[in-house]
């Protein structure tokens, strides 16, 4: 199986009112991509977390790219309205299209005029990502790894989201041979250059999935290019978000049992070729 290491003396805490700059803090600027559908509660929350960490956006060309997917809400008025610190940028979907089509909108716009040794950080809108992991992933990125994951460890979550990430996780390191513990988590660290080589090789395909397993499908993708990936202890505390997730289970599952077919059968054709 494909390994990915795991830094195992990490042990990180749950985020604090009091922060002081961390010791390590990257040498490239930063893109933040997060999509955020009906979001309106914790935009603003979102702001504060990213204002209350400066040293974040300390180098030259650092950005905070909303991708609006479609929302219903006041949340696109509110990222338009933005006038604090941040390097705010505003894409906005005319429709909700799901999670894989905010995520190539806001990747293209990312690498619009970016150096491919950039870092392009993705997270969740809804405040649920700890931005205090940011700095193990990217220490872990700056010593060579092109894709880092938060790999979760789940707080007031609930029974079926835990086993529905486990469940994920498993599947797809038996059919794949990936060595990941959380597949699917918008959380991640990716240096640019990665980024460009994967949508030179694959193109429209990087991304087929539309919702929630898209970015599961974007790792395998990777993977099966040679990209260098790691993964860091993040925790996931639910509470933490205004509102319920919004993952529709039942649709994810089918999802994710489309694209471990796709991913076997292209992965089946190569050895074919190969051989």
């Amino acid at each position: 199986m494909a390994s990915i290491a795991v830094p195992s003396e990490l042990a990180l805490e749950l985020p604090g009112a009091d922060r002081a700059a961390p010791t390590f803090v990257a040498d490239y600027p930063l893109a933040f991509v997060i999509p955020a559908y009906n979001e309106e509660d914790n935009v603003p929350r979102l702001f504060a977390d990213l204002e209350g960490r400066p040293w974040l956006f300390r180098n030259p060309g650092c950005r905070v790219i909303i991708v609006d997917d479609g929302s219903s809400d006041r949340t696109p008025e509110l990222v338009a309205d933005y006038s604090g610190a941040l390097p705010v940028e505003l894409v906005r979907l005319k429709e909700n299209q799901g999670p894989g089509a905010a995520f190539r909108a806001g990747f293209e716009r990312a690498l619009e005029g970016t150096e491919d040794e950039a870092f392009i950080v993705t997270l969740e809108a809804d405040t649920t990502s700890d931005l205090d992991a940011l700095t193990p992933m990217l220490a872990e990125a700056s010593a060579g790894a092109e894709l880092v994951l938060a790999s979760w460890t789940m707080v007031n979550v609930s029974r079926k989201r835990k086993l529905l990430s486990a469940g994920a996780a498993y599947v797809f390191r038996q059919t794949l041979g990936i060595e990941a513990q959380t597949v699917s988590s918008f959380f991640r660290v990716y240096r640019a250059s990665v980024l460009r080589r994967s949508f030179a090789h694959y193109g429209a395909d990087l991304m087929r999935e539309r919702g929630f397993a898209c970015k599961a499908e974007l790792l395998a993708n990777m993977a099966r290019l040679g990209a260098k990936i790691a993964e860091v202890p993040v925790h996931l505390d639910s509470d933490r978000r205004i509102g319920k997730s919004k993952m529709p289970v039942f649709r994810t599952i089918v999802a994710y049992m489309r694209m471990l077919a796709r991913q076997r059968r292209d992965r089946n054709e190569l050895i074919g070729d190969v051989v």
